[in-house]
């Protein structure tokens, strides 16, 4: 006997359950995007290695360690799983031209790959949407995409997530904080775990970022980037902490939020929660005015952020705000070769006019057909016997409350389901 076969370790099959869910969300967050003026874009899951070497950095954890990574053995072409969209995304743009004329507010929503040991949260495959607005300088978008989260949370009924934002500042200004950073571990250098000792030279900013205990005394004593910003970027966060204030919206300053892809500047920000162990990061994103130009466009202002659907969804699903499943209008039962071919009529006029309909397949006596139209959850069944169909007639019987079953012309079942799901009466006072 053959193995039975599973799914990759971390990838996980969303089964009709649970993917209803997911399908609620994304109307959810579809809607969501519309009503700020963002338009959908779909960019390959596979992309040449190089772009996210060059977009991420080669230093980090993601192009080191976690890349999905190979070689196509048709052409020798280095190819990865995409780890993240944003890469994916202005590649896009910048092919297609896109930002000749104007900004772009782009949306995108998919499977993104990283290889590393899944854990709660955390999977080789995992969903992200994204949102990018290309093209726009100044605080103002910035602060817009911080506030878009918020409106979604409260879209969500999540109330337990909060605001951590920070400024990196420009180039030059992370250059100079880099070289005091570094001469200020390497006076620590003896106490850094084999990560800071890997990053002293290369990444130093990430350091900030650790999670071991050991090494917060040092790391909050460590040159703030903050106290490096020139004019500009302080004015410019400060830009984006006016909008936020006037808005209502809570937040804390974080100078450890550093974030872990190379191409960021300026404003970044982290949505977070504590409900989700230590992946408590839902949302991330920021400013990165110097990637068009990096990734070989022409030089233009950008900023963006993603969210993790697993995560989110599993604060949806717990704070009991997500819908569930969702059960058909109708089930349609029929015995008989006439009632089979009445059935089919019955089913797709329904479906016409709009009512969601499951037809019984699969033949089965009445009981057996109306123990099925129980489980599914539909308020009527649609019952057709031999007779019924001879008559040109249906019978419309309550499955979920103690109305009568009547029997009435097929022509008329449409308006007669929706005045009965509606709830109302006829006018001899039945419902």
């Amino acid at each position: 006997m053959s193995k039975t076969l599973q799914a990759v370790r971390g990838m996980n099959d969303i089964l009709p359950d649970e993917a209803e869910i997911w399908e609620q969300f994304e109307e959810i967050i579809r809607e969501w995007l519309h009503s700020y003026g963002y338009r959908p874009i779909r960019m390959p899951i596979v992309e040449p290695t190089p772009l996210f070497k060059r977009a991420i950095g080669e230093v980090t954890d993601i192009v080191e360690k976690e890349m999905y990574s190979f070689v196509d053995a048709l052409n020798g072409e280095a190819l990865t799983l995409r780890p993240e969209g944003t890469a994916s995304c202005v590649r896009a743009a910048i092919q297609h031209n896109l930002l000749f004329s104007q900004p772009q507010r782009l949306y995108y929503h998919g499977p993104m790959f990283r290889h590393e040991r899944p854990q709660k949260g955390r999977y080789r495959q995992f969903h992200q949407v994204g949102i990018e607005a290309l093209g726009y300088e100044g605080p103002d978008i910035d602060a817009e995409l911080i506030l878009m989260c918020a409106r979604l949370w409260d879209d969500l009924g999540l109330d337990d997530i909060k605001l951590e934002i920070n400024s990196l500042g420009s180039a030059e200004e992370r250059a100079t904080h880099r070289a005091a950073l570094i001469a200020y571990l390497e006076g620590h250098q003896d106490k850094l775990d084999e990560d800071g000792k890997r990053r002293l030279y290369s990444n130093p900013l990430r350091i900030l970022d650790t999670k071991n205990p050991d090494l917060q005394a040092i790391v909050e004593a460590a040159p703030k980037l903050m106290d490096y910003l020139g004019e500009e970027s302080l004015a410019h966060f400060e830009g984006v902490q006016t909008i936020l204030k006037d808005a209502g919206i809570p937040y804390r300053i974080n100078h450890r939020l550093v974030r872990g892809l190379d191409y960021y500047n300026r404003t970044v920000f982290e949505w977070v929660t504590t409900r989700l162990g230590s992946q408590g990061t839902v949302c991330a994103g920021g400013r990165y005015d110097g990637l068009v130009a990096q990734l070989g466009g022409k030089p233009a202002p950008a900023a963006g952020f993603a969210m993790g659907v697993e995560r989110l969804l599993s604060l949806w699903v717990e704070s009991g705000n997500a819908l569930g499943r969702q059960e058909p209008d109708v089930y349609v039962v029929h015995a008989g070769d006439a009632a089979r071919r009445a059935a089919f009529r019955a089913a797709e006029g329904l479906r016409s006019a709009g009512f969601s309909v499951v037809l019984h397949c699969g033949g089965g006596s009445f009981k057996s057909q109306m123990k099925k139209a129980d489980a599914s959850g539909a308020p009527y069944a649609v019952v057709i016997g031999d007779d019924e169909a001879a008559a040109g007639e249906v019978s419309l019987k309550p499955l979920l409350s103690r109305g009568e079953q009547v029997r009435i012309p097929m022509d008329v079942l449409p308006e007669t389901l929706a005045e009965r799901l509606l709830g109302v009466e006829d006018e001899d006072g039945s419902v």
